[in-house]
């Protein structure tokens, strides 16, 4: 994927990860960083289960892959940020 789709596909995914994860008011930039990350999160993810190569487009797979890895990275965070206080 170039990189504008990167940049769409990562901010629609955090937003919607933001939103099952209860973080509703992230903002565009860190919905879009949750987004990527979470991709590379689920697609490693995927890799380590099936042994494979994931190799991401586009699609509803790889919404879903994406959007699994990036629920993960948000729970993570939120698990260290109640730690914290």
């Amino acid at each position: 994927m170039n990189i504008l789709a990167w940049i769409v596909f990562g901010a629609l995914v955090g937003w919607v990860a933001g939103l099952i994860a209860g973080h509703q008011r992230m903002g565009c930039l860190t919905d879009i960083v949750v987004g990527i990350v979470g991709a590379f999160i689920g697609g490693a993810l995927v890799e380590f289960i099936t042994g494979g190569d994931f190799i991401f487009r586009f699609n509803l797979i790889s919404f879903i892959v994406a959007l699994i890895g990036a629920v993960i990275l948000l729970s993570v965070v939120s698990l260290f940020r109640r730690g914290a206080a």
